[in-house]
């Protein structure tokens, strides 16, 4: 579509600014099909870089997030409790209710420019999504990714986005200078499955190629399998299919991520699953009965069946996001970077937030 021809429906003011951590929020409704239902709360952001809690357990320790709530409303994603610090539902409002952090690359640009800040890896998509449909409008990720590459600021993205193919050349310039890591997220290729769970995403085939397009540009891109749907998409058959489309593409690596459910996710997940598949509730029950998390020995058993089937098809499991520099001009990764690490003995579940 053509963005600059959208016009706004609606333009208000929002009540309560402190809420969203910002000193104004500005409301708008867009009347075009794309949008229709979707509410955006244009705000400027007072801090646009955010430590990781806990970061010593994760592989990055800053985040940059221009967006709260994602119109990709996947029903099981594990960000819906943070649209509660807003007073926002975390149901359907998560995915029609969008904060739009406007002043985010002038803000990353100061914010790097700091004394204080000491060049940390920084990791974006890893609440919402940055290349979600309102980024067509708002066009927030050119500024940031000019923003980390005139500092030479290393960065990874994790999308479903088919929309980051629109700053390809971006890309390109930012990992001639730093260590920029892109992967694309599919949990698997079924087809019906994915219109039921992630209806607002591209088909998993269309990111599959944002893959091989990058890939193609020099740009090696991994795969976070994520995720694992238990008794929806964790039969052998599907595993091998997944993994099979994921090295067709050229993906540097693949990493198993089981489906885990948080508070506020759970109770959408739940309610989804009760509507689609009632038969698998009780399962379900029994299996998360423990908390967030499936048991280690289901997680274990299915990183080990994709290790086995990424060693058989040529790639190899890595974190989501490991970043790759590219050296002038941008030569394609070579062998050793195009087969991936090797399995590990002791398959782990990879959290990212």
């Amino acid at each position: 579509m053509r963005w600059e021809n959208l016009t706004d429906s609606d333009h208000t003011r929002a009540a309560d600014p402190a809420l969203f951590g910002a000193d104004a929020v500005t409301t708008r409704t867009f009347d075009t099909p794309e949008f229709r239902g979707v509410t955006f709360h244009e705000v400027r952001a007072r801090s646009i870089l955010n430590r990781v809690p806990g970061a010593s357990r994760m592989p990055f320790e800053w985040t940059v997030n221009p967006y709260r709530g994602c119109t990709h409303a996947c029903v099981y994603c594990f960000a819906r409790k943070t649209h509660s610090y807003l007073d926002l539902d975390t149901g359907l409002g998560f995915d029609s209710q969008i904060v739009v952090k406007v002043n985010a690359p002038e803000l990353l640009r100061r914010q790097l420019a700091s004394r204080r800040w000491q060049g940390e890896h920084v990791a974006m998509g890893t609440n919402v999504d940055c290349y979600q449909r309102a980024e067509g409008r708002y066009r927030l990720m050119p500024g940031i990714i000019d923003a980390l590459a005139e500092r030479a600021n290393p960065f990874s993205i994790l999308t479903k986005g088919t929309l980051i193919l629109r700053d390809l050349d971006r890309l390109t310039r930012a990992a001639r200078v730093t260590d920029v890591g892109i992967s694309v997220s599919v949990g698997f290729t079924d087809t019906e499955l994915w219109r039921t769970v992630e209806p607002g995403t591209p088909a998993p085939e269309r990111r599959l190629e944002v893959v091989r397009t990058l890939g193609e540009h020099g740009i090696g891109c991994g795969v976070l399998m994520a995720p694992v749907i238990p008794f929806l998409g964790d039969e052998p058959a599907q595993l091998r299919a997944t993994v099979r489309a994921i090295a067709a593409a050229g993906a540097t690596s693949v990493t198993p991520l089981v489906l885990h459910l948080r508070p506020g996710a759970r109770e959408w997940f739940m309610a989804w699953l009760a509507e689609h598949h009632p038969h698998l509730v009780r399962r379900y029950e029994r299996l998360y009965a423990e908390g967030a998390y499936a048991p280690k020995w289901y997680q274990r058993r299915i990183t080990r069946q994709v290790h086995d089937l990424a060693r058989e098809y040529g790639i190899g499991p890595a974190r989501a996001g490991m970043p790759r520099r590219i050296a002038e001009p941008g030569p394609a990764p070579d062998a050793g970077e195009a087969t991936g690490a090797a399995a590990t003995t002791e398959p782990v579940q990879l959290s990212l937030i």
